[in-house]
């Protein structure tokens, strides 16, 4: 790029930037001087600590009315008279907004947000297919295009259809409707009871870092106790919370607030107005770093699907397992009627999966460790008939789930089995279990296709961070393959650990088994 067209892009982005200070302060949005807001080319909007910050310290508050959301919208009768709510109605309530450009009370502040943000909702088909082929994000993406649509085609378009005719129908299209769609899923917050999700101005300009909460947005309702954070409908959105009026965090505010036009306001954050929002420090921050926001624990699969981007070393990345590839393993070695006899069976003992609305799968955490739910299936498919009859005659005299595998265990590594013992990991990693780990670990694999882990890796090298969709997409599969390469090593491990344990009739990994 130019000079000269970096320069233009750098003057476009501190305009727009005054702009948006401009239309907070008129809505009277009063925020921190000690917070500065930071326009990449590259990396976008930024908040950094202009000075040290403090744990406690308020630096923004933020009316509700200030809020965009479906009772602060223009569009509220017609929004209200459709039945529509939630990110349904939130949809229509921005894409009416953004239709009437500076004519919106929120101009100055939409004018700051991009079009649409990068999400996997609105890469093409095509793009879905060869950037997330294997990924855990693949069915789920193709899956939510399809709702969407119908949403969409159900809802949006008889509304347009029947609106005044000053209400232009391609500003609500297909392809609006899915970019207002992908700026809800990574920007809205559930405010409170009455106004429900909304955008918050000011709030959704923090960049989010996993297990490293600086900043925290609050509900302000005085003489109320602390209440654990406020579910989003889908339990992952940005979360407010409410906090006491004896909370810790509500002493003075040790920063100015140099934007407000009653500065008085801020002496204390004790008799809070119930119609504002706070933005609350919670933990100390050095001037010149960056405040991160953190929308939750999330793996890279997650933080692409809401969010639009991945993290390298993600602690809480996992790869799924689905029930359907178990069964295609259990019926590479038995007959369809074996393997639904043994899955009944599993069932029997009221131990289940992960479920999904269309599937039933099995997590594989990190550091390439199974749920236990998995080992007992493989357990029970590899068991011979005569120790699956015996199971089969326990599952009638007891209603205990460990006691059940408990039996089995006991007579195949003559221990003492106690009905209050839980079923261990250990004793399940038979060599038969283990080979059946290794031979899901290539199934799952190969949904990957046909280029491997290294070549993957290379071309991540070669990737630039403006390429966005193949960058995040790389980061995704890389971070799940390695999951399964772990998920190989627990299963080596525990084929050759397991004579060991065999001789010792020791274990030390204990978990439970979910029930329905």
């Amino acid at each position: 790029m130019s000079f000269s067209a970096s320069y233009c892009l750098f003057v476009h982005a501190s305009r727009r930037l005054r702009a948006f200070k401009r239309w907070m302060k008129s809505q009277g949005i009063q925020w921190s001087d000690t917070l500065d807001f930071m326009d990449c080319l590259q990396q976008g909007i930024s908040v950094r600590a202009l000075s040290d910050l403090h744990e406690g310290d308020v630096v923004a508050k933020i009316p509700k009315t200030a809020c965009l959301t479906i009772k602060t919208s223009g569009a509220r009768e017609m929004i209200e008279s459709a039945g529509l709510d939630g990110h349904l109605g939130l949809s229509v309530a921005l894409m009416y907004e953004k239709s009437l450009a500076q004519d919106s009370p929120w101009a100055g502040y939409l004018q700051l947000l991009p079009p649409q943000e990068c999400l996997p909702l609105v890469w093409t088909l095509g793009e879905v297919d060869s950037l997330l082929s294997g990924t855990e994000l693949h069915k789920a993406i193709k899956e939510d295009k399809t709702l969407m649509y119908e949403d969409w085609k159900e809802n949006i378009l008889p509304l347009v259809n029947s609106a005044p005719q000053s209400l232009n129908p391609s500003s609500f299209s297909l392809k609006e409707y899915f970019a207002a769609r992908s700026l809800i899923a990574s920007r809205s917050f559930q405010i409170d009871e009455y106004h429900g999700f909304g955008m918050v101005p000011l709030a959704d300009l923090f960049n989010h870092k996993t297990g490293a909460e600086d900043v925290h947005f609050t509900s302000v309702s005085p003489n109320q106790e602390y209440e654990d954070d406020v579910d989003s409908e889908n339990g992952d959105n940005n979360e407010l919370t409410k906090i006491s009026g004896h909370d810790k965090r509500d002493s003075t505010c040790e920063n100015s607030f140099i934007h407000s036009d009653s500065e008085s306001d801020y002496s204390s954050v004790t008799g809070e107005d119930p119609m504002m929002l706070q933005m609350i420090m919670v933990r100390e921050v050095k001037s010149g770093d960056e405040v991160f926001n953190t929308y939750g624990s999330l793996g890279n699969a997650a933080l692409l699907h809401r969010y639009g981007f991945t993290e390298a070393n993600n602690p809480f990345d996992i790869v799924n397992i689905d029930l359907e590839l178990v069964l295609k393993w259990g019926c590479s070695l038995f007959s369809s009627r074996y393997c639904r006899a043994r899955l009944s069976l599993w069932r029997r003992i009221n131990i289940s999966g992960s479920v999904s609305e269309n599937s039933e799968y099995f997590e594989v955490s990190s550091d390439g460790e199974p749920e236990l739910e998995l080992l007992t299936l493989l357990y029970i498919m590899l068991l011979s008939d005569d120790t699956c009859h015996k199971l089969d005659i326990s599952i009638c005299t007891t209603d205990k789930v460990s006691a059940n595998i408990g039996m089995i265990l006991s007579e195949k590594h003559d221990i003492t089995w106690s009905t209050s013992s839980e079923i261990s990991k250990d004793l399940l990693l038979t060599e038969k279990v283990c080979c059946a780990l290794l031979a899901l670990a290539d199934i799952r694999e190969n949904c990957y296709g046909s280029n491997s882990i290294d070549e993957d890796v290379e071309a991540l090298k070669r990737c630039c961070m403006t390429e966005r969709k193949l960058y995040h997409s790389l980061m995704l599969r890389i971070s799940e393959r390695r999951i399964l390469e772990k998920f190989r090593t627990y299963a080596t491990a525990g084929a050759q650990s397991q004579t060991f344990q065999d001789a010792n009739g020791t274990s030390t990994t204990r978990k439970r088994l979910k029930k329905h």
